[in-house]
C-alpha cells in the first residue's frame, strides 16, 4: 500500500537572519517563542494523534465510529490547513478510505495523494476556479448514501477556495461583494454572516446536501473564540440569520455598493440557511490559538523567561492592534506597565483586519505586516522591545511572507534608509517597508491556519 507523503510542519525559516540587525537578542527570543506556537499548529500531526483505524472503522479523538464493510469514508474539503489534513487521513486509513476532493490553493497542492483529489483555486477573491472546486464537492456530496462516513476537512480560506454563488447571483457578481466585505474592515464574524447568505455551499448547504450520512469535521480554528460556523461553515448550523446579513451591509455603509442581483437574493427564501437539527455532525478541533499560547508560554519557560498571555481572542484594525500592544510592551520595558521586564507578552486572535477607506485599493502587505509597523511607530526610538507577528498559514494577506518581526530601532533604521513608515501604513502597502528593512518573516506554504500569533519580547529601561 503506498501512503501519502508527508507534509513538512510549520517553521520560521529566516530566523538567523531577522536575529542579525536591531535588537539582535530579543528579536531571537520573540522568533524562539513564536516558532514554538507555529509548531504547536501543525495539524497533520495533530491528525495522526486524533485519527486511528479500528477493526470496526475509524476512532476519532477517543470516540469510535462504526462503518459497514459496504459503507465508504470519504474526505471532503477546502481550506489552507485542508491539504495537510487530508494526507494524514491518507496515512492513516490507507486503503480503508474510499476518497474524496479536496481544495487548496493554487501553488500550495504539494505531492499528488494516492485517494483523494486534490484541486486548486484562488485566495482571497474567488475566481471560476473556485466555483469549479465547490460544484465537485457538491456532486461528491450528492453521491453519497446513508451509511457512509464524510471526515470534513474545511479550513480557513474556504470561503474564496470553494466559492458557488446561488442561483441568480452571478461569479462576478459574487467577487464583488467579497472584495468589498474584505476591504470594509469588518470582523471576520460579519464578514461571514454575509458570505453565508450569498452561497450556495456555505451556511451548512453542504451539510445538507450530505446528510444523512454522519459528517466529522476535522479542523483548525482560524477566528478569535473558535466559532464554529465561522471555521467550517459549509458543514455545521449557521448561527447567523439573514437579517444578520443586511444589518452588516447596511451598518458598513456597503449596501448601496453590493450588486442588485445580491440585494434581490437577501430578499429570498433561498438566503435563509438550511436548518440541521438533530443532523449527525460531530466536529473536533485539531489545533487553535489558545493551544499556540500555552506552546509559546512553555517554550518561555524552558528558556528560564516569564511569559504573560495577553490575549487569544484579540481582533480590531491591524494598526490599532500593534499601537495597543505595543504600547503595553513600551511601558513594561520602562518599569510603569502592570507587568515587570524582563518578560515576554504572546497572544493570537482572529485575522487583524484593514479598511481601505474611499477610493482605497489593495496594496503589498497583509495585516500583520501593517500590525508589525504600527507597533514599530508606537515603539519609536529606544524601547528596548522586540515584537513578531505571524500568520500561522505562512502568506499574510495573501504575500509570499507570513509577518513581520520589529524592535525599538525600526524607526531609526527607517529612517536612515529612507523608508517613510507613516506613508507605507497609509498606502497599505507594508510589504515594501519590511523588505527594505530585512524585517520580513518567511515560513513558506505551512499547511496549517489558526489564529494569528503575536510575540513581544521586553528587556528592562530603554536602549543606548
Amino acid at each position: 500500500m503506498t501512503s501519502a507523503p508527508s507534509i513538512a510542519g510549520p517553521t520560521i525559516r529566516n530566523s538567523s537572519e531577522l536575529a542579525s540587525h536591531g535588537l539582535g537578542d530579543l528579536r531571537a527570543t520573540a522568533l524562539r517563542v513564536a516558532a514554538a506556537g507555529l509548531a504547536a499548529c501543525d495539524v497533520a500531526r495533530a491528525t495522526e494523534e486524533t485519527v486511528s483505524r479500528t477493526d470496526r472503522g475509524v476512532s476519532i479523538d477517543g470516540r469510535e465510529y462504526p462503518v459497514s464493510d459496504e459503507a465508504r469514508i470519504v474526505v471532503l474539503g477546502s481550506g489552507k490547513a485542508t491539504l495537510s489534513i487530508a494526507a494524514a487521513l491518507e496515512r492513516v486509513l490507507g486503503d480503508r478510505l474510499h476518497g474524496g476532493i479536496v481544495v487548496v490553493r493554487t501553488g500550495e497542492e504539494g505531492p499528488p495523494l494516492t485517494r483523494i483529489e486534490v484541486l486548486t483555486a484562488d485566495h482571497p477573491l474567488p475566481t471560476e476556479r473556485s466555483a469549479e472546486g465547490a460544484r465537485r464537492l457538491i456532486e461528491a456530496a450528492d453521491s453519497l448514501g446513508d451509511d457512509d462516513l464524510v471526515l470534513a476537512a474545511f479550513t480557513g480560506g474556504s470561503s474564496a477556495l470553494a466559492s458557488l454563488p446561488p442561483e441568480g447571483v452571478d461569479l462576478a457578481d459574487k467577487r464583488r461583494l467579497h472584495e468589498l466585505l474584505l476591504s470594509s474592515g469588518a470582523p471576520i464574524n460579519d464578514v461571514n454572516a454575509v458570505r453565508k447568505h450569498v452561497s450556495a455551499v456555505k451556511g451548512g448547504r453542504l451539510a445538507a446536501r450530505i446528510g444523512p450520512a454522519r459528517i466529522i469535521n476535522l479542523t483548525a480554528a482560524d477566528v478569535a473564540g473558535d466559532v464554529l460556523d465561522a471555521i467550517t461553515d459549509p458543514t455545521v448550523a449557521d448561527t447567523s440569520t439573514v437579517d444578520d446579513a443586511v444589518a452588516v451591509l447596511r451598518d458598513r455603509g456597503m449596501w448601496d455598493e453590493v450588486p442588485e442581483s445580491v440585494q434581490r437574493h437577501l430578499a429570498t427564501h433561498e438566503a435563509h440557511s438550511p436548518d440541521l437539527d438533530g443532523a449527525p455532525i460531530d466536529t473536533v478541533l485539531l489545533a487553535n490559538g489558545a493551544r499556540a499560547c500555552e506552546a509559546m508560554v512553555d517554550e518561555a519557560k524552558a528558556a528560564g523567561l516569564e511569559a504573560h498571555i495577553v490575549s487569544t481572542t484579540l481582533e480590531g484594525e491591524a494598526r490599532e492592534v500593534g499601537r495597543t500592544v505595543a504600547e503595553l510592551a513600551r511601558e513594561c520595558a520602562a518599569g510603569t506597565g502592570p507587568l515587570a521586564a524582563p518578560c515576554l507578552l504572546v497572544g493570537c486572535g482572529g485575522e487583524a483586519t484593514v479598511s481601505l477607506g474611499d477610493g482605497g485599493s489593495f496594496g503589498t502587505g497583509g495585516p500583520n505586516q501593517e500590525t508589525a509597523l504600527a507597533a514599530a511607530m508606537t515603539l519609536g526610538d529606544h524601547a528596548n522591545v522586540a515584537a513578531a507577528f505571524v500568520d500561522t498559514d505562512g502568506s499574510d494577506g495573501g504575500t509570499d511572507v507570513a509577518g513581520a518581526v520589529i524592535d525599538g530601532e525600526t524607526v531609526a533604521r527607517a529612517a536612515d534608509a529612507g523608508v517613510d513608515v507613516e506613508a507605507s501604513l497609509e498606502a497599505h502597502r507594508s510589504r515594501e517597508a519590511l523588505a527594505r528593512l530585512d524585517d520580513l518573516v518567511v515560513t513558506g506554504p505551512t499547511g496549517t491556519n489558526v489564529n494569528d500569533l503575536f510575540v513581544l519580547a521586553v528587556g528592562e529601561g530603554e536602549t543606548q
